[in-house]
């Protein structure tokens, strides 16, 4: 993101930017450490345009043509850009059904920064999650985390078992500005696992916890998590899709680890926990891929046993040679703190513009995403009349910006098919890794602005068509007009 020196009166000035080896600078100016080497045209459209769309679409963003989405912060899962050394490093991909040269290269970044015995490629993250669920998940099971996210709460609940979010209260509390939001309830963990120790597989933590705004976990809090869990004899697994990012976070805002490379802090969460799921399309700064890690060889074994029927050979795991070269490439960038600074900086920069224009949104700013507090901005609605999806309707109604609703519509239908709202009716704009310039941000603050100005003016909506698991994917919904 490019920002100008000069900022309006309603913006916020950004963070001063320390890019300077022998000390910080002063200068306001975010600067990104890279150079844009190509571009990728965007198509114009009215706002008519938009509204044909939307009906085309069922109302439903996820179904929306990509040509029709100006600005398109849905998600900031694979959609970033790769930098000119992961494209070099794609010529390199070797293509070998088994044992390809890319293979070994990745396996090395991996475990570089997550020194577990065994690493397991799949195609992206909820394979991971699939394959390990199917294997210790289960009828009469319990996986606690600090706060599941969609794709892992839905294979949790596939296999008969039930997913149990256990973050801290501060986590249900958009407004709280405590630095550490994703932490797990030490206490509320203790109990389950004194209660109910015969139930409980592993213990998950998600860093940053996405669900409850892209918070991040200390590693105090870690290191007591795994207190709890020697206790009781309960591996910890960690959910690592934006792991960079939260070590940041530590690195920041926990005290004794302000002069610590990043790097290390990314080992020191690895080795507190006994394996992980991972997205590569996060942290990984590229557009495919994932993995599942592990300590346990025999656990490994069972898992690879599914991998072999699902994903493919266990040298690549559904992934091409090419991917498997870009992701290892991505994971030695992601963890550069230039990079971290201003990937950080820069998301906050959108974040406090919106604060400063009276615009609720979860605080303290996340890593990777702003998370606007549908709740709290369209009061009018029900919750069960979905906020955050007539708030998310709005945004590209009026700009073009596509962006994800997580709240009751993701979380709300319950496993026995009764609806309740969910903890927080939010509403995410994730931004994409090294792909739009700071006129693309101060566009979306001005188009936030305009919706808000006539938030209450909104109409709630009701869900027209809906598949039992993941509904927010492909549900159709339609407006609920004022008369009804």
């Amino acid at each position: 993101m490019t920002a100008r020196s000069q900022q309006s009166d309603q913006r916020p000035e950004a963070p001063s930017n320390a890019l300077n080896k022998d000390g910080p600078v002063t200068y306001k100016t975010i600067i990104e450490p890279f150079r844009i080497h190509s571009v990728e045209p965007m198509r114009m459209n009215s706002e008519a345009e938009r509204r044909a769309a939307l009906e085309v679409a069922g109302f439903n963003l996820f179904a929306l043509r990509a040509d029709d989405v100006l600005i398109d912060l849905l998600t900031d899962s694979g959609t970033g850009a790769m930098s000119r050394d992961q494209w070099a490093a794609i010529q390199h991909g070797d293509e070998s059904y088994a044992g390809s040269p890319s293979w070994f290269r990745f396996l090395a970044a991996v475990q570089d920064l997550f020194p577990f015995d065994h690493v397991i490629p799949t195609h992206q993250g909820r394979a991971a999650e699939k394959i390990l669920f199917s294997v210790i998940g289960g009828t009469g099971k319990i996986i606690p985390n600090n706060t599941h996210f969609d794709t892992t709460r839905a294979n949790v609940e596939a296999t008969g078992a039930t997913a149990l979010d256990l973050v801290i209260e501060e986590g249900h509390d958009p407004t709280s500005l405590y630095p550490f939001k994703g932490n797990m309830d030490l206490e509320r963990l203790e109990a389950l696992l004194f209660e109910h120790h015969e139930q409980v597989p592993v213990v998950f933590v998600t860093v940053t916890n996405n669900s409850g705004g892209g918070q991040p976990v200390s590693l105090e809090n870690l290191r007591g998590i795994r207190a709890v869990c020697d206790r009781y004899d309960k591996p910890l697994f960690l959910d690592g899709c934006r792991f960079a990012e939260n070590a940041w976070f530590i690195k920041e805002r926990e005290v004794g680890n302000a002069d610590r490379q990043v790097r290390d802090i990314v080992r020191e969460m690895a080795s507190l926990a006994d394996g992980m799921t991972m997205s590569a399309k996060k942290d990984g700064l590229a557009n495919i891929g994932g993995w599942l890690a592990m300590g346990d060889a025999e656990l490994a074994q069972r898992c690879r046993e599914v991998l072999i029927l699902t994903e493919g050979f266990p040298t690549y795991g559904g992934l091409a040679g090419r991917d498997l070269e870009a992701i290892a490439q991505g994971l030695s960038e992601v963890v550069d703190h230039d990079y971290l600074r201003y990937r950080i900086e820069s998301t906050a920069y959108l974040g406090e513009a919106l604060v400063a224009s009276g615009i609720p949104v979860v605080r303290p700013i996340g890593g990777h995403a702003v998370y606007i507090d549908a709740r709290a901005l369209l009061t009018h609605i029900d919750p069960l009349a979905y906020p955050g999806q007539s708030l998310a309707v709005a945004l590209y109604e009026a700009g073009g910006i596509r962006s994800c609703e997580i709240g009751s519509v993701m979380f709300g239908l319950q496993p026995d098919g009764t609806e309740v709202p969910a903890a927080l009716e939010l509403v995410r704009l994730a931004i994409p890794r090294r792909t739009y310039t700071q006129s693309h941000i101060d566009y979306v603050i001005e188009v936030c602005q305009d919706v808000a100005s006539r938030a209450q003016r909104l109409p709630g909506y009701r869900i027209t068509e809906s598949p039992r698991a993941l509904r927010h994917f492909t549900a159709r919904f339609a407006p609920i007009s004022s008369t009804n």
